[in-house]
């Protein structure tokens, strides 16, 4: 979920997308980089390098074809966290802070990932 990963996998599949003539590498990041998080410095610096490599990768590849770009939900709540650590006075003070005053869901974020996969975004890098 860190930065590693997004590095490894853009370049194991940058050489197959250049030879298909193109491609949509979606990266994920959060927007807890914009927030003062004191208590999760790690985590926030691998996040900002998320978009810092989105950034130059979308530069490097754009040439060949490939879009590179990163979604940056807000708190999305998956099962996971609800067992691991979302509590009910966390989530409502987290909702309280944002515009659309309502619990994000992963299925809230498959239409950006599906349009930033298509053709419809073949000019958003």
């Amino acid at each position: 979920v860190n930065l590693r990963p997004h590095f490894f996998s853009a370049q194991a599949v940058a050489p197959g997308m250049k030879r298909a003539g193109g491609g949509s590498i979606i990266n994920f990041t959060s927007t807890s980089f914009l927030i003062n998080h004191p208590d999760m410095p790690a985590y926030t610096a691998a996040k900002a390098g998320i978009v810092g490599l989105t950034k130059g990768l979308a530069g490097k590849l754009g040439n060949d074809g490939i879009r590179v770009n990163a979604i940056a939900p807000g708190w999305v709540i998956t099962e996971r966290q609800k067992q691991l650590w979302v509590t009910e006075q966390a989530l409502a003070a987290h909702v309280a802070k944002q515009c659309i005053k309502q619990v994000m869901q992963p299925e809230d974020v498959v239409g950006t990932v599906l349009f930033l996969a298509s053709d419809a975004s073949r000019m958003l890098t």
